[in-house]
């Protein structure tokens, strides 16, 4: 699998906008954004839990060029805590929010958005 690339996450960015996904860029991908000099396989996404955002995030994977199978589509659904993705045009871990936290806002997030995207330091988990 090629590495991640700055083109992906901006794709990343303009399919979750129009299916209005609630997510951060987490790990090495969040700090090769922020211009640390890196490279990384896949992405990190930390998402909001809900149903809602999860519907919309298998939308926008699937226009991305996933093709979750009909378990991974309800595990992201639902808000499982750790979905690997690895059949796609690049890999993609997607982190969820914990029950009962405020959406993305939890106790050992230090959430920002640097210019262009939404990216979080995750203190603890």
């Amino acid at each position: 699998m090629p590495a991640f690339e700055y083109k992906q996450a901006e794709e990343i960015k303009e399919a979750f906008k129009r299916h209005q996904v609630r997510y951060l860029f987490i790990g090495k991908s969040g700090a090769i954004l922020l211009g640390f000099p890196d490279t990384t396989q896949d992405a990190g996404l930390f998402v909001d839990r809900s149903v809602d955002n999860g519907r919309a995030l298998v939308a926008a994977l699937r226009e991305l060029g996933f093709d979750p199978s009909d378990n991974q589509a309800s595990e992201i659904e639902r808000g499982k805590d750790f979905v690997q993705l690895r059949h796609g045009p690049f890999d993609l871990d997607l982190v969820f929010a914990r029950d009962g936290s405020d959406g993305l806002k939890m106790p050992g997030i230090v959430m920002s958005t640097s210019k262009t995207f939404p990216f979080a330091i995750l203190m603890t988990l």
